[in-house]
């Protein structure tokens, strides 16, 4: 199950929504998610280590290295969103009418890139080991919903209540 064409702009939009959320949250100023380097990909164009079927998204750290030489300067890592379409449909079919996509899509969308800025920024090792990486996914959690309060309505509140430690919204894998 893959998200349609509408969907995947409304993904889009999601993510649009909370990079401004982030921004001023973080106080990084317009645009000042562009050093956090990311992107996001939907289930249909992920590689088979990208498919996680635990999770709602699953974020994968990728070494960019110039030239293939592992000490030069400019070697910078990038993150990508690996949004798993079949799980986030799959858990508003189930809720329904209660849980919209549009609302669950911003709580992924910021949730993610809250990780995005905390393993840029090197609060948390992305390497750490499993018990540190189940304490920053309650502290991820904790951020993302004091972040989206700005927006808090039924919807977002009930996303957050629906999805909070019992079910995991992200995983951390290299």
């Amino acid at each position: 199950m893959y998200f349609s064409p509408s969907e995947i702009s409304l993904v889009g939009e999601m993510f649009h929504r909370a990079e401004e959320l982030a921004e001023g949250y973080f106080r990084l100023g317009r645009g000042g998610l562009r050093v956090h380097r990311y992107e996001v990909e939907t289930l249909a164009r992920l590689k088979e280590h990208e498919v996680n079927s635990k999770a709602f998204a699953h974020l994968c750290r990728y070494l960019y290295q110039k030239g293939g030489d592992a000490d030069h300067p400019d070697n910078f890592y990038f993150f990508k969103v690996c949004l798993q379409d079949d799980r986030i449909l799959a858990a508003v079919k189930r809720s329904r009418p209660f849980v919209k996509l549009a609302p669950l899509m911003l709580y992924i969308a910021a949730h993610e890139l809250v990780h995005v800025i905390r393993f840029n920024s090197r609060e948390i090792d992305f390497d750490a080991p499993l018990a540190k990486k189940i304490e920053e996914e309650e502290k991820v959690h904790s951020i993302t919903g004091n972040m989206l309060q700005s927006v808090a309505d039924t919807d977002i509140n009930l996303v957050l209540d629906c999805f909070n430690s019992r079910y995991q919204i992200g995983d951390i894998y290299s």
